[in-house]
């Protein structure tokens, strides 16, 4: 089923071609997706799959005697991504004929929008499909984000603190924002990198590079507060063409629960 929707084999390009498309986009994926490494994972159960069982019941009005209850079973549905992306087909053409240097920049764009798409809605949620995010349902106070990212290691202690006070066990992951990231990875104490120290002495979980973030968040990775459900698995299908480009895409369907909001603090400037 997925490949009839795909509709890959439409595609006017060479199957070497798209698997260099493929590699490509799988490559800037595993690097930019940030949320799928810090929450249960679900699937993929394929396209076939609408809808999420949360086990909760909607009472409605019974048409009946009054002795008659009526409920609706409530679900969460999934939501359908895709980005587009136009390449040349000269371009990718020049791959069965040896090119190993092909223009996948398209691809390489598409793949991050398709990853700061999933992860925003992990961390920030997208209420138009239901989903709440890991950020807006904490109930926790958000916590101070250091302006000297050398205090950095103090504020996560004290959001572990915060955590551990709401009966949240570790292991506890960071996810920052790329730029607060970066500074991390630059910064040092005493010729001692920041970041090593944070992993080593400070966190019992990894520290993640989030760009769909603003700050921080700081959550537990015990299992079971937070789980993503996926469909169709982020894949490259096909769009249309004409004689000099091809319209690729990079899709997928998903939707994100979180059944433990006092699971993850915030941290914020």
């Amino acid at each position: 089923m997925s490949r009839d929707l795909l509709k890959r084999d439409k595609a006017p390009i060479t199957p070497d071609a798209l698997q260099v498309v493929d590699a490509e986009a799988t490559r800037v994926l595993k690097l930019s997706l940030a949320g799928r490494r810090l929450v249960d994972f679900r699937g993929p159960h394929g396209w076939h799959l609408a809808a999420v069982n949360t086990g909760r019941l909607d009472p409605i009005a019974s048409p009946g005697p009054a002795e008659v209850e009526l409920a609706i079973r409530r679900a969460q549905p999934l939501v359908e991504l895709r980005v587009p992306m136009r390449l040349s087909i000269a371009e990718l053409d020049a791959v069965p004929r040896g090119a190993t240097d092909p223009d996948l920049s398209a691809v390489v764009a598409a793949a991050e929008q398709a990853a700061q798409a999933e992860d925003s809605a992990i961390f920030n949620g997208l209420a138009a499909a239901g989903i709440k995010g890991i950020i807006p349902a904490s109930p926790h106070a958000p916590h101070k984000m250091p302006a000297d990212v050398r205090e950095l290691p103090g504020a996560i202690l004290a959001a572990r603190e915060t955590l551990r006070q709401a009966g949240i066990s570790g292991p506890y992951a960071l996810a920052l924002a790329a730029p607060i990231y970066a500074q991390v990875l630059a910064a040092a104490e005493d010729g001692y990198p920041l970041a090593k120290r944070i992993t080593q002495q400070v966190l019992d979980g990894p520290l993640v590079r989030a760009p769909a973030i603003d700050g921080g968040v700081l959550l537990s990775m015990r299992g079971g507060d937070y789980e993503l459900h996926v469909g169709q698995d982020l894949s490259v299908g096909y769009a249309a063409h004409d004689r000099q480009t091809v319209e690729l895409y990079i899709t997928e369907s998903f939707t994100f629960r979180t059944l433990e909001p006092a699971a993850a603090v915030a941290l914020r400037r």
